[in-house]
């Protein structure tokens, strides 16, 4: 079985997927190659005795996309795949118009491109995911709210809801203490966002609730972990000392370990890792209801509907208070994750449909 997974981006959740069923799969014995930019996932992918391609291609389309699909349609050729696996919505786009359905193709679009951005740029959006459905023989969507969204403006063919999982050894719970001690944050509430800081992820309105949490809580640390694009302006409209902007880390475990609450202000996902990394992590979780939350979260934390800051502010302040309280909360999601979010379930669902594919395509 040759199996190229083709991506991205190349960093956070979406190339934790890549990297996941990129192992599992060679693992099987299949020859598996990861296409992508020069980046984290390259490298990651690399170290894990992986084959990886470097493929030239920005994040966002424009006029550099015919480049990007000439360059692809060379790397595909050389490598004659069995299956192509596209993951997120730039790799779906190129992929697609490359392949156009004469390979066996998977498209998992890890959020759909129309719900982190509006306008005519989501219209567009729309019309392209209708007509790259008919180049598509596999849709893996990451939570049932993702796929009814598909389904929602008009995405037909077959389809698969495969939730994200976890390793639920890597991220698992730990000394709250010893983890802020390792990080050198002092030992006093702590609320943790981990996330990039782009607009659909939300953290200003995480800002905008924080004073109502200080009010309730005046000894509150909020740490935000993550860089991005917004970080400039939201840090120099921020003059809060209580809350630290740490930066992109690779350990967020330790962050997770730290934490008394995860909080993530998302205003669209597909079905996001950070709350299940947090669940695995045994701490509670605060969340705005958008797509996938519902399905991952359960009974470990709050999910409030979304862009409602005033309750994102009293259930955060609830769980800073309470810190007991939230353990339970945090207890019942280390269960869940083991029984429903296990990395490894994921990667038997993915294999089991390449398995079907190919028995289709024969």
């Amino acid at each position: 079985m040759r199996v190229v997974h083709v991506s991205q981006p190349v960093t956070a959740g979406v190339a934790a997927v890549v990297l996941e069923l990129a192992r599992a799969q060679r693992d099987l014995g299949w020859s598996v190659t990861v296409v992508s930019p020069s980046g984290p996932l390259a490298e990651r992918a690399r170290a894990l005795g992986v084959e990886v391609r470097e493929w030239q291609a920005r994040r966002q389309p424009g006029i550099t996309t015919v480049g990007e699909a000439v360059r692809l349609r060379r790397v595909l050729r050389g490598l004659d795949p069995d299956v192509v696996h596209l993951h997120s919505s730039k790799a779906g786009l190129v992929g697609r118009l490359v392949v156009r359905g004469r390979r066996p193709t998977m498209f998992q679009p890890h959020m759909w491109s129309f719900q982190s951005t509006g306008g005519v740029v989501a219209r567009a959006a729309k019309v392209w995911e209708r007509a790259g459905a008919r180049w598509t023989h596999q849709l893996v969507c990451v939570s049932d709210d993702e796929l009814a969204a598909g389904r929602a403006i008009g995405v037909r063919g077959a389809a698969e809801v495969v939730c994200n999982g976890v390793d639920v050894e890597r991220f698992r719970p730990a000394d709250r203490v010893a983890a802020r001690r390792r990080l050198g944050l002092p030992d006093v509430p702590t609320a943790v966002c981990v996330g990039r800081l782009v607009t659909y992820k939300g953290q200003d309105q995480l800002l905008a609730a924080w004073p109502a949490v200080r009010a309730q809580v005046p000894g509150a640390r909020l740490v935000l972990v993550g860089d991005g694009p917004m970080g400039e302006r939201w840090r120099a409209a921020c003059d809060d000392e209580s809350v630290w902007w740490w930066g992109h880390d690779d350990a967020v475990a330790d962050f997770y370990a730290a934490a008394d609450v995860v909080v993530m202000p998302s205003r669209a996902e597909g079905m996001a890792l950070v709350p299940l990394e947090a669940m695995a992590c045994g701490r509670s979780v605060v969340a705005f209801d958008v797509s996938g939350v519902r399905q991952s979260v359960g009974e470990a934390g709050a999910v409030l509907a979304a862009g409602d800051v005033e309750g994102l502010a009293e259930a955060v302040a609830v769980r800073l208070a309470d810190p007991s309280a939230a353990d339970l909360e945090g207890a019942h999601g280390r269960r869940r994750v083991e029984l429903l979010f296990d990395r490894r379930q994921v990667a038997d669902q993915v294999a089991t449909l390449v398995d079907k594919l190919m028995v289709g395509a024969r």
